[in-house]
């Protein structure tokens, strides 16, 4: 009872209850009837754990805690992310440095590189997981590039290209020049910047003297112009629809056509068309049956397909240089300084450029129907409910995916080639004069088989994936319900024929206390690791779940984690109070012998269990938390305890020996409710209770919840 004789020091015991659970295998999955498994999404082993990473798994934990509580067979199964770009450029700018490009270097070398980066961050952040308290089976700990994980991969390529559901093709993809790859979607970010809107003057080719006005902010990419396109209801054009105009500096013809894609308020109402370097421009394009005239190479130059007079020369030069030469002709009426949404890389950092490539795509739409249907059934929950609208969205106006990257560090495409033959496989051909294609697969085509991968699929033989698999619950951030959440459905039900998890549950954004996102411009970055050793991770743990509901966004300030440390601190004290008198046992007494005080305490105790467990079960776990928060403190130690204090000092032997039961088992059934919330300070006080009190209960982790 020694430890319990000062006030609770958190820094004194974490590591050590942490070395003890891993230690004595507490987190390994013991047989029972009843599954639980969580995949924790795995962290980029680009840096550090952020505070949204200490969200999510304090959430995780809590439910896994719980339902092992509940003697269910849990798994939870941890891993870390190669991160294809985000790794890559971090890299790259670390190189660059020392004055180093990664061309220089080779491949090899580079990717050599990349490897230590790797084992150096991953060793990091595995160590800031286990401060956060996560209760993994690190035996299992899945890595997204390693040799097995590898295997999966290139079996789900080479089985979807099989069926048709993997295609290269050349189309519009967003390009980032400083990478020199194909990004996604979804690893562009849009800013709004301060730009220009030139209004230029295009003559009607059956009266060069009349000109329809055409706005736009990109006068570089006029070159490749194919058609200019304006409202069907726009009054002003109507007599102009169907005619042709003259395209400036080139000469060439190109058509006046109608569509309501035009917003009649925009500039003068009458849009250019590029086909090969806009997105809204492409689909058009198609629509209209538009020439696609590819004007900008991947370095970001205009390419040999314009007027030698720009050949060469970069995007932002060739705005400037064709501005003027319009003015100059009299072609420009005028400009217009305004403010508009840019869409820049988010990992490089550059304006992205749209250009035509040859990359490796996935058919989405017969894989998203299939998608639908799980959540329509009821295969699949969405908590909360709301986000069910959000996903139908997305997979109904859903686009083929552009798979390949121009990268170096990731899963490099199973395509082999040799002259006119092609060879698409799990193993590289045993012939050496096999060549294998040089670009990589996008991180989210690996990440999207996290849930079934990591249980040892292709093999659907092993123990883990007959056992596991489909696992249980998915708690991630709303922010990657597309783009993880989503994918990870469609290539389950594609590959494995099963939904990859039965809930799904969001959480959303930590932004600081006023609001605003956390970002380094602003300073107001928390770091959860040093906030876990200034009031330790219980106080932090319940500072980021209190107040939170699932999907929304959480205003966090991190004076909050020293009011829970006050917490961590009541619950340390009380059982100290309590322990004190107890003793070594205590002797059970029939409810029905208890005076009415003590009948209502455990009345009481039993409303608490009933509410927290309910709650629990339905993955409210914030409204959980402050149930025990507000009961342990407002009616356990400040009422209860007081009573009950009078009694143990001058009570008759009868008296006290009730009031030993009663307190024992509030504060027991108590540690084990908070356990989930805070396992470092109830474990700490659980190891100093005597066996005989704790029933040879070793570890209050693999305890019994209370009914």
């Amino acid at each position: 009872m020694s430890k319990l004789e000062k006030p609770y020091n958190a820094g004194e015991n974490e590591q050590a209850i942490y070395n003890l659970w891993q230690e004595n295998n507490c987190f390994a999955p013991v047989s029972a009837p009843q599954k639980y498994v969580v995949a924790m999404p795995p962290p980029n082993v680009t840096g550090r754990l952020h505070i949204g990473h200490a969200l999510g798994s304090t959430i995780q934990d809590i439910l896994v805690r719980f339902h092992r509580l509940l003697g269910e067979e849990v798994l939870y199964l941890p891993g870390t992310d190669h991160a294809g770009i985000a790794t890559q450029a971090v890299v790259e700018r670390e190189l660059a440095k020392k004055g180093i490009k990664r061309f220089e270097m080779g491949r090899e070398n580079f990717v050599q590189e990349v490897w230590q980066w790797k084992d150096k961050y991953h060793e990091r952040i595995v160590e800031q997981l286990k401060v956060m308290g996560v209760s993994c089976d690190w035996s299992r700990e899945a890595f997204t590039l390693s040799e097995q994980y590898n295997e999966a991969v290139y079996t789900a390529f080479a089985r979807m290209h099989e069926k048709g559901l993997i295609y290269r093709g050349e189309y519009l993809t967003n390009w980032s020049v400083k990478g020199q790859t194909a990004i996604s979607d979804d690893e562009v970010i849009y800013e709004d910047r301060p730009g220009k809107l030139y209004y230029i003057k295009y003559p009607l080719s059956h009266n060069v003297d009349q000109f329809i006005i055409v706005a736009t902010t990109r006068p570089e990419t006029m070159l490749g112009d194919s058609a200019i396109v304006v409202h069907p209801k726009d009054h002003r054009y109507k007599k102009l629809v169907g005619k042709l105009a003259k395209l400036p500096l080139v000469g060439r013809e190109i058509p006046i056509i109608s569509d309501n894609a035009v917003d009649k308020e925009f500039g003068s109402g009458a849009v250019k068309v590029t086909p090969a370097h806009d997105k809204n421009d492409w689909e058009l394009g198609q629509k209209h049956r538009l020439a696609v005239i590819n004007i900008i190479n991947t370095f970001g130059k205009l390419n040999e397909n314009v007027p030698d007079a720009y050949q060469g020369l970069k995007t932002s030069a060739a705005r400037e240089k064709i501005a003027n030469d319009l003015d100059s002709l009299n072609l420009l009426e005028k400009v217009e300084e305004i403010k508009h949404r840019v869409g820049v890389s988010e990992r490089y950092g550059d304006i992205v450029e749209p250009i035509i490539s040859t990359q490796w795509f996935v058919k989405m739409k017969p894989l998203a129907q299939k998608a639908i249907e799980a959540v329509e059934s009821g295969a699949i929950k969405i908590i909360p409910k709301r986000f069910e609208k959000i996903y139908f969205h997305w997979m109904n106006n859903i686009h083929d995916w552009c798979i390949s990257r121009q990268l170096w560090w990731g899963h490099r495409i199973p395509v082999w080639t040799k002259g006119a033959q092609t060879y698409v496989g799990v193993k590289a051909p045993q012939d050496k004069n096999w060549i294998q294609d040089e670009d990589v697969l996008d991180t989210w085509f690996s990440s999207a088989l996290f849930p079934f991968a990591t249980l040892g699929w292709p093999n659907t033989k092993s123990s883990d994936y007959k056992k596991y698999f489909p696992t249980s619950t998915l708690e991630t951030g709303y922010d990657i319900i597309f783009f993880w959440v989503a994918r990870m459905v469609m290539m389950s039900l594609e590959l494995t024929g099963k939904v990859p998890f039965e809930t799904v549950y969001l959480h959303g954004l930590v932004r600081d206390e006023k609001g605003r996102k956390m970002s380094k411009s602003l300073g107001n970055i928390v770091e959860p690791v040093e906030l876990s050793r200034q009031w330790g991770t219980d106080a932090l743990r319940m500072a980021l779940v209190m107040g939170t509901s699932p999907g929304g966004d959480v205003n966090f300030s991190p004076t909050r984690a020293k009011g829970y440390r006050n917490f961590a601190n009541k619950i340390w004290n009380a059982s100290r109070f309590v322990l004190s008198h107890v003793g070594k046992e205590v002797v059970p007494i029939e409810v029905k012998k208890l005076d009415i005080h003590n009948r209502g305490d455990l009345a009481q105790l039993n409303n608490l269990i009933s509410d927290v467990t309910g709650l629990l079960n339905e993955n409210n776990v914030a409204l959980a938390g402050e149930r025990l928060y507000d009961w342990f403190w407002h009616t356990f130690a400040d009422i209860i305890i007081e009573r009950h204090k009078k009694i143990l000092l001058d009570g008759k032997e009868e008296e006290r020996l009730a009031s030993r039961y009663v307190l024992w088992c509030i504060l027991e059934k108590c540690l084990i409710m908070l356990h989930p919330f805070m396992p470092f300070v109830t474990e700490t006080i659980w190891q100093e209770i005597p066996l005989g009190l704790r029933k040879g209960q070793k570890f209050l982790v693999n305890n019994k919840w209370p009914s």
